[in-house]
């Protein structure tokens, strides 16, 4: 998994983002995520890639007895931890997704938000998921949409005065490495199909009972730029159970 978020300039322009600054309510997918969430009261949680801890804040909020928030940047950990109160229930971890040991029948809950497009081998990830879930356990998890990934530098094409024509598709069926420019920085994501998503999680034994095309909800329309992402989806949203 890249860890580009612990460049120093990076994570600057990161923590300036809206969804750092003001956690989940300033995040444009959160609205249909959060009814996904099953009832967390008494639950074990992990957090994939964790970022700045704003799930597990929630999840610990909503009743969950531990949570465990993993992630490979030094830097995303250290804001995280300065944000929590609670240690008792919420543990972070330096850990790659791909690195973690996945303990058999652990967590009731498994949740990832925009990390799962730095993996590369996504079906393993699947499978060991599906292995640390408990029985009737729920995976959740948020990923850039394979149209947005598989478009070339992931940005628009312009028209001469600066306005985006269209969003361009290529290489879609082949999947892997992908280089983009985020926020000034060369960063390496990797491109998914929907076939490999799905097929992915079917295979590991989930039953994939929802899938959403993230949509910014209609107060958020003001925000610059905004109305583009109703011109091309950016994000996936996936909710299966073992």
């Amino acid at each position: 998994m890249s860890i580009e978020y612990d460049n120093e300039e990076f994570f600057k322009q990161y923590a300036e983002m809206p969804r750092s600054r003001d956690g989940l309510s300033a995040a444009g997918e959160w609205h249909q995520l959060k009814p996904l969430i099953p009832s967390l009261n008494g639950r074990a949680v992990l957090d994939l890639g964790c970022g700045y801890g704003w799930h597990c804040h929630y999840a610990a909020e909503n009743g969950a007895k531990r949570v465990l928030g993993i992630d490979m940047s030094e830097r995303m950990l250290a804001e995280a931890k300065s944000r929590t109160t609670d240690n008792s229930i919420i543990e972070y971890r330096l850990c790659g997704i791909e690195e973690y040991e996945y303990p058999e029948s652990t967590w009731d809950f498994v949740i990832s938000n925009l990390a799962l497009h730095y993996i590369e081998d996504i079906s393993s990830v699947f499978m060991n998921v599906y292995k640390t879930l408990r029985s009737d356990g729920v995976f959740l998890f948020n990923i850039e949409h394979p149209v947005f990934t598989a478009g070339v530098n992931e940005d628009w094409v312009y028209d001469k005065d600066g306005a985006p024509r269209f969003w361009p598709v290529d290489d879609y069926f082949m999947p892997g490495r992908r280089v983009t420019n985020f926020l000034g920085c060369s960063v390496v994501k990797y491109h998914h199909t929907l076939t490999q998503i799905i097929s992915g999680l079917l295979n590991a034994g989930f039953t994939v009972d929802a899938v959403e095309e993230a949509e910014p909800p209609e107060e958020m329309m003001d925000i610059p730029g905004m109305k583009d992402e109703l011109r091309r989806p950016m994000m996936l949203i996936v909710r299966a159970k073992k």
